[in-house]
C-alpha cells in the first residue's frame, strides 16, 4: 500500500512513519508493518491498515484524514521478517509502538530507528 502513494497524498496523511536500519546506515526498504486502533469498551486492538515501507524506508499513507480519530493506535513492524529477508537474526521478531493520539488534527510522523539488537523511536514532525 505505501510504496504507490503519491507525495501529494502523503501529505493529506495524518500519520506517517519512517523506519531506517541504523545499523547498516540505510532506510529499511520492504518492511511490513500495521496499524491498529484499540476499542476502549472491549480493550480489544481492530486492524485499520496494512502496509510496506518503500525504497526510502517510508510509508506514509497508513490513514485517512477521516478515519484518523481520537484514541489509542499501535503501529507493529515486522523487523524479524525484514532481519530474515536479509539473512541477519534479530533480537526482536516485531515492535509495536503504541502512542495516544488527542487532536486528530494535527500530522503525526512516527519514525523508527533500529538495528538487529536495538530500536528507538520519538514524535516526529
Amino acid at each position: 500500500m505505501c510504496a504507490q502513494v503519491t507525495m501529494a497524498a502523503a501529505d493529506l496523511c495524518p500519520l506517517t512513519t519512517h523506519v531506517l536500519n541504523t545499523g547498516d546506515g540505510i532506510p529499511a526498504a520492504k518492511l511490513d508493518l500495521s496499524l491498529h486502533r484499540l476499542d476502549p469498551r472491549m480493550m480489544v486492538w481492530s486492524m485499520l491498515s496494512v502496509g510496506t515501507t518503500n525504497a526510502d524506508g517510508r510509508c506514509p499513507a497508513l490513514i485517512s484524514r477521516e478515519h484518523f480519530l481520537p484514541g489509542m493506535y499501535k503501529l507493529r513492524f515486522e523487523t524479524g521478517s525484514y532481519w530474515e529477508n536479509r539473512g541477519e537474526t534479530s533480537f526482536y521478531p516485531y515492535v509495536e509502538v503504541v502512542f495516544r493520539i488527542s487532536e486528530a488534527e494535527q500530522k503525526f510522523h512516527l519514525p523508527l530507528l533500529m538495528s538487529r539488537f536495538s530500536y528507538s523511536t520519538y514524535r516526529g514532525s
